[in-house]
């Protein structure tokens, strides 16, 4: 299965520590990025770092699809940023890196993922475009999300 990388760079007026809270809350990413993500669970809490914590995902995007997945944080240096790796309909490791710049957060998101649903694989290299185009709303509805969500908590 072939990984395909994906980035996405966001700048937001706040500091890293309040952003690092918002995404790294996880059962809460449907109440502020509800557009994407329908459901998250944790299954699994991980270590005080949160190494080893798993939460299972159901999301969708524009396309007449939703995804079932299950991401476990591999790698944590909060507030600087966490890798996860994907499994299920989505496959992959997906790494957010935070860093400040004077008031403004700057935010970066690489995605190296596959597609793990059998049909949806087998239509990766045709369709390669429109899931790249999927991801970047998916992303622009998370960064419109995130403003909504650090104007509530911190006014």
């Amino acid at each position: 299965m072939k990984e395909r990388l994906l980035f996405t760079q966001w700048m937001v007026p706040a500091r890293i520590e309040e952003v690092s809270d918002i995404l790294g809350d996880a059962e809460r990413l449907p109440d502020w990025w509800g557009a994407v993500y329908l459901d998250a669970k944790i299954v699994a809490e991980g270590d005080g770092n949160g190494i080893g914590r798993r939460v299972r995902f159901h999301s969708r995007g524009r396309l007449p699809y939703a995804l079932r997945w299950q991401a476990e944080v591999v790698e944590a240096i909060r507030p600087h940023g966490w890798t996860i790796r994907a499994t299920g309909d989505l496959v992959g490791t997906g790494v957010w890196r935070l860093r400040q710049d004077g008031g403004a957060a700057d935010i970066r998101y690489d995605w190296s993922v596959a597609v793990g649903r059998p049909v949806l694989r087998q239509l990766t290299p045709l369709l390669w475009p429109v899931f790249a185009a999927n991801h970047r709303w998916a992303m622009a509805q998370g960064l419109e999300g995130l403003k909504k969500e650090l104007a509530r908590r911190c006014g």
